[in-house]
């Protein structure tokens, strides 16, 4: 006769369920806690998700684009397309093209409808059609940028209120959010900028 000896196996009793039960909540929750702490430090100081609001960036933004937004660490440059904020003018975020920063000279010419930065005319095969004098007047059209300052326009001038426009003028770095890197939404837009 073999003795065999046979293991009891007792099934969990309803304490000991509840109690994993519980901890594996709270570890989903802090979890969830977690991602959610990292998503809003990532969407508040790394990147924004924007939208267009208006036509004075046409063609190449368009009302109601959905633009990934880079803001770390970022410095304007001649060229990018930024937002910015001018209060003096809007509460609601600006996008335009950078045309000069601090220390540069911005003229612009109506008649042959040319920007020159620094004497030099800026080949400009994003603007939408030939530029036409404001119906404020020509505004600023002959400016030094200030130090920590950026002269910006839209893409579509003949409808962008930007650095030409007395309430809004040269706009501080310390207001630029940030660089539109591409359009996300509609797919159809989707482009690196």
């Amino acid at each position: 006769m073999d003795d065999e000896v046979r293991e009891v196996v007792t099934p969990p009793s309803r304490t000991q369920k509840d109690t994993s039960l519980g901890y594996e909540l709270y570890l989903n929750v802090r979890t969830l806690v977690f991602v959610l702490a990292a998503l809003i430090l990532v969407f508040t100081f790394v990147v924004r998700i924007i939208v267009v609001s208006g036509e004075s960036m046409e063609n190449t933004l368009q009302n109601g684009d959905s633009m990934l937004v880079w803001c770390l660490g970022y410095e304007p440059k001649q060229g990018d397309v930024v937002v910015v904020t001018q209060r003096s003018y809007q509460n609601d975020s600006l996008v335009k093209r950078v045309i000069a920063t601090e220390g540069q000279r911005v003229d612009i010419d109506y008649e042959t409808s040319t920007v020159y930065v620094d004497g030099v005319a800026l080949e400009e095969p994003y603007i939408k059609e030939a530029m036409q004098i404001p119906i404020y007047g020509e505004g600023v059209n002959h400016v030094t940028v200030p130090e920590g300052c950026i002269f910006v326009m839209g893409d579509n001038r003949n409808d962008s209120a930007d650095s030409r426009y007395p309430d809004i003028g040269v706009i501080d770095t310390r207001c630029v959010i940030g660089r539109a890197v591409m359009v996300l939404f509609p797919f159809q837009d989707f482009t690196l900028l």
